[in-house]
């Protein structure tokens, strides 16, 4: 069994990692789920949410928008529709985005359905990289 798993993240703008890893957790449609060295082959769909990966023991954060997480032979591919790495979020730009989708959304509730549906989609991404952001601010 292999030791590492190695871990390719690609989103439409570009790859964001190709790294040996110690473990993968992921944002699946139906829950949270990890993946060690030596897991059996699956795909499955992902949710939008925080990626993380240990690397000698030290977590790192993605924020991942929906997307496919494969597993196969001790590699796992997650392409998503957009992925940013926390340690490059900038938290103070998160926050001013989160608060603008907040404004935004309230503003739509009691107007157009599927505005309303696209503002709530865009605070929940900005929510996230908030979260995700705020890890490496510790």
């Amino acid at each position: 069994m292999a030791e590492k798993l190695r871990l390719e993240l690609v989103s439409p703008e570009k790859q964001l990692l190709s790294i040996d890893v110690d473990e993968v957790v992921a944002p699946g449609v139906e829950g949270e789920f990890g993946v060690l060295p030596g897991h059996t082959a699956f795909l499955t769909a992902l949710r939008i949410g925080e990626l993380i990966y240990k690397v000698n023991g030290k977590e790192e954060y993605v924020a991942i928008e929906k997307g496919f997480f494969e597993v196969s032979n001790d590699k796992v591919t997650v392409l998503a529709e957009g992925a940013e790495l926390g340690r490059e979020i900038d938290l103070e730009e998160a926050i001013r985005r989160k608060l603008e989708a907040e404004k935004a959304l309230e503003q739509m509730r009691h107007e157009d359905e599927i505005k309303f549906r696209k503002a709530e989609a865009q605070l929940r991404r900005e929510l996230l990289r908030v979260s995700v952001a705020e890890k490496y601010k510790k």
